[in-house]
C-alpha cells in the first residue's frame, strides 16, 4: 500500500516536472529570439560597412582587418569573428525551434554547450501549465517515462527484499 502511494506521489512529481518543458522551452525561445535580434542587429551593421567600404563580405572586411598593424583594429576584428560565429549558433538555434519539436527543443536546450543560456532562461523562468495539446501530451509522457525510472529499481529491490525475507521464513 505504501508502495502504491509512493509510487503515485512520485508520478505526481514527475508529472509536474514535464509540464515545466514545455513552458521553458517557450521562454528559452523568447531569450534565445532576444539573443538573435540583437546579434543580427549587429551582423547587419557590419554587411553595411563592408558594402560602404567595397568589400566583397563581412569575413573578407575582418580577415583585412586582422592583417592590420594597429592592435585595436585587430581585437575589433576577432571581436566581430566571435560575433559572427554567435549569429550562425543563434541562427541553428532560432531553426530547431522554428522547425522543431519539443525533444529537438530539449535536447537543443539542455546541451551542454550551452548551459549558460539554460541558466539565464532559468532566472527569469515563472512554472506554470502549458495550454497546447503537444504541450500537455509530452508533460504526460514524459511524467510516465520518469516515474517508470524511477520506480523500477526501486520495485525491483523491493521484490527482492521479499523474495530473500520469504526465503528466510521457510528455512
Amino acid at each position: 500500500m505504501i508502495g502504491r502511494l509512493l509510487d503515485k506521489l512520485v508520478f505526481g512529481v514527475a508529472l509536474l516536472l514535464a509540464l515545466q518543458i514545455p513552458q521553458l522551452a517557450d521562454h528559452y525561445q523568447q531569450y534565445l529570439s532576444g539573443w538573435y535580434e540583437s546579434t543580427r542587429w549587429q551582423v547587419e551593421g557590419y554587411e553595411a560597412t563592408a558594402r560602404q567600404f567595397g568589400y566583397p563580405n563581412i569575413r573578407a572586411m575582418i580577415e583585412q582587418h586582422q592583417r592590420n598593424s594597429e592592435p585595436s583594429v585587430r581585437a575589433d576584428a576577432q571581436q566581430k569573428l566571435a560575433t559572427l560565429d554567435l549569429y550562425n549558433e543563434l541562427q541553428q538555434g532560432m531553426a530547431v525551434f522554428a522547425n522543431g519539436n519539443l525533444l529537438t527543443k530539449s535536447v537543443y536546450m539542455f546541451n551542454p554547450a550551452r548551459y549558460h543560456y539554460l541558466e539565464d532562461t532559468l532566472d527569469n523562468f515563472k512554472p506554470g501549465i502549458p495550454l497546447t495539446v503537444e504541450g500537455l501530451a509530452f508533460g504526460v509522457i514524459m511524467g510516465l517515462l520518469l516515474n517508470i525510472i524511477i520506480t523500477q529499481p526501486c520495485a525491483f529491490i523491493a521484490r527482492r527484499f521479499r523474495r530473500h525475507r520469504t526465503a528466510k521464513t521457510l528455512i
